[in-house]
């Protein structure tokens, strides 16, 4: 029988109610003949797995991504670093993580490789964003147009890339917020390939639309979106959640392309072992 690859799920939600856990957990039950995945509650539980794991992926979640209680965020520095440093010796066999968010952005404020600081106001809805030179190039982006649509929802934001740290890192900017020419504000960094191995994006790549559109159906949360953002910042997003080529392709391509090819990379090392 195939030994199955070890997956990690690092919930950083906190307990708060969301949508994130149950889209990475159907996307990742794509590839159950393929992982065995576990689910660490880091917050929360301060649950952080150990490096024994094949391929992480780290959600997103509320508040300040430069905060934690000083336990379950050293823990997690702590394993980032650990991570990193298996996937710099040669011999060894690459670890897969992917950031989504909250955790893409501890990511960036713990590599050092830019500013995280709170937005003006929420970031809230579907917004297009558009590939640098590098996206343009990226395999997890090939199949999407540019720009391509996301789901965005979050307080904070990552800008002003510290270009030094990222050669030295060998990172790449993949992805820029929305053209916003009547604000005078620097665009958000949206994806950033930290190696090889390490991929993360500032927004929801794991939404998927036929959920997002039950959640924000519901009257509650209508009424809550409209009072907060407006009617047409909620008949915009659910337009772009009914479009097949918008949040579904984005959801289709993704998270499962990094999947693909961290599977079939290391079970090219498992076979040659």
């Amino acid at each position: 029988m195939e030994n199955k690859l070890q997956l990690a799920i690092l919930d950083m939600y906190d307990n708060t109610p969301n949508q994130g856990m149950r889209a990475i957990q159907s996307i990742v039950k794509m590839f159950d003949h393929k992982v065995d995945w576990q689910i660490f509650d880091v917050r929360a539980k301060h649950e952080v797995p150990d490096t024994s794991f094949d391929i992480y992926i780290c959600s997103g979640g509320p508040g300040d991504p430069r905060e934690g209680d000083g336990i379950w965020d050293q823990r997690f520095f702590q394993l980032l670093d650990e991570l990193w440093a298996i996937n710099a010796k040669e011999a060894a066999p690459s670890k897969y993580v992917f950031f989504i968010c909250h955790s893409f952005q501890m990511a960036c404020y713990h590599f050092d490789l830019a500013l995280v600081t709170e937005r003006r106001s929420r970031s809230f809805g579907t917004f297009p964003t558009h590939k640098t030179k590098a996206g343009e190039m990226e395999p997890l982006f090939g199949k999407l147009p540019d720009p391509f649509y996301v789901a965005d929802f979050r307080d904070y934001q990552v800008v002003q890339p510290k270009l030094d740290a990222f050669e030295e890192m060998g990172a790449e900017v993949l992805v820029l917020e929305k053209i916003r020419p009547h604000i005078p504000l620097e665009r958000a960094i949206m994806a950033i390939r930290f190696s090889e191995a390490f991929f993360g994006t500032q927004f929801h790549p794991e939404a998927d639309p036929e959920g997002m559109l039950i959640h924000f159906s519901q009257e509650d949360k209508k009424t809550a979106i409209i009072e907060q953002h407006g009617q047409e910042k909620y008949d915009q997003m659910m337009a772009d959640l009914n479009d097949p080529f918008k949040i579904e392709l984005t959801h289709q391509q993704i998270i499962p392309t990094f999947l693909d090819h961290a599977i079939k990379a290391l079970s090219k090392i498992v076979q040659h072992a």
